[in-house]
């Protein structure tokens, strides 16, 4: 299924009143995504409710893809069967819905590198997440301690340490799949201080990514960077050591119900991007682009095994046919711009690795 266009002026249609029942959203503190689009609702002061997923709260219906988090739109007839997975559709379907606090600039140029971006986070930083999280012994013996407890505090402690060693045993056996190898740590690790480093630069003189208001980006970034920032101990320490303005703006974040907007106004220029973004799309198109052409075409060809070059050394995983869709979705968000828009996009993206992602 297509994913809807990006852009502002396309897709806002009406502005959902005060008085509708609220969304509801099926998440888990543990999990980025959840993270990421509940900061989402708290910032665009879209009502909703928030509910443990699988907890003795969440009466939600199955979503076709059993992932988190689930979105739910009240059905008019005091349920809610309207649901839906998958942060970034579920944004583009918000923003074709309440028109106040958008996320999404009206530069048609920023908004595809903006949405570029977010898909760099949502799909490149959460292998750096999974690795730190399932790699070093802190980290998962305290993932293996608490993520149990999310659906259910009462867990009686017999059933709490088998669900201890389950997860354990479970998540730290899909390393592999999603590029967290003893061969790929440099590369992951070396992605993870890179990304720190530029937005500890850029966070020096501004307080977003694209302006005075956040955009698809920050809130990706911040999804995938919360857990590595504020819950893992070994990036945790390394982040507040190297980049102690990122991870104060994390915390920020979380819930920017508080920061004020005016309309549409806020939004920088893409006439003349930051020159920390411009290093930010540098490294996306050194990590993320590699990997996700690659990945296309072992899909493509049948094969297994994803191998691509990134900084000089040879990254292997697993195929996954999710970030196939992604990739197209990218094309034809690029498609759907207007050539003199395009040429723009192709001068930001020129020399950065990105451009292989249009082709």
């Amino acid at each position: 299924q297509a994913r809807p266009q990006i852009y502002p002026t396309a897709v806002i249609s009406y502005t959902k009143t005060m008085s509708a029942p609220p969304l509801v959203i099926g998440g888990a503190f543990s999990s980025p995504y959840s993270m990421k689009m509940r900061a989402v609702l708290r910032y665009r002061h879209i009502p909703h409710r928030w509910v443990l997923r699988n907890s003795k709260w969440d009466d939600l219906p199955t979503p076709p893809v059993p992932v988190i988090p689930v979105l739910a739109w009240p059905d008019g007839k005091g349920g809610y069967n309207d649901v839906m997975v998958d942060s970034s559709p579920q944004i583009t379907r918000l923003e074709s819905e309440y028109t106040d606090r958008s996320i999404v600039p009206e530069d048609e140029v920023l908004a595809f590198i903006d949405f570029l971006l977010e898909d760099f986070a949502d799909e490149w930083v959460t292998k750096i997440m999974y690795h730190y999280r399932w790699t070093y012994d802190p980290d998962i013996e305290k993932a293996g301690k608490l993520l149990p407890l999310d659906q259910n505090l009462q867990l009686a402690d017999t059933a709490h340490a088998k669900a201890h060693d389950f997860i354990i045993d479970r998540q730290i056996g899909r390393r592999a799949m999603v590029g967290s190898t003893e061969a790929n740590t440099h590369i992951l690790e070396n992605s993870y201080t890179n990304v720190l480093d530029i937005l500890e630069r850029h966070f020096q003189t501004h307080d977003f990514l694209f302006g005075d208001r956040p955009g698809r980006t920050d809130f990706a970034l911040y999804g995938q960077l919360k857990p590595l920032l504020w819950w893992d101990p070994t990036p945790t320490a390394i982040a507040v050591e190297r980049a102690p303005r990122v991870v104060n703006w994390i915390q920020r974040v979380d819930d920017l119900s508080w920061w004020q907007v005016d309309a549409n106004e806020g939004w920088a220029s893409s006439d003349s991007l930051e020159e920390t973004l411009t290093q930010l799309l540098h490294e996306a198109g050194q990590t993320y682009a590699p990997f996700m052409i690659a990945n296309y075409e072992a899909l493509e060809n049948g094969s297994d095994h994803v191998e691509c070059e990134i900084n000089g050394s040879k990254f292997q995983q697993a195929p996954f046919k999710y970030q196939a869709k992604c990739l197209q979705w990218i094309r034809q968000a690029y498609n759907e711009l207007s050539s003199v828009n395009q040429s723009c996009v192709r001068d930001h993206l020129a020399s950065s690795g990105c451009e292989i992602l249009l082709i």
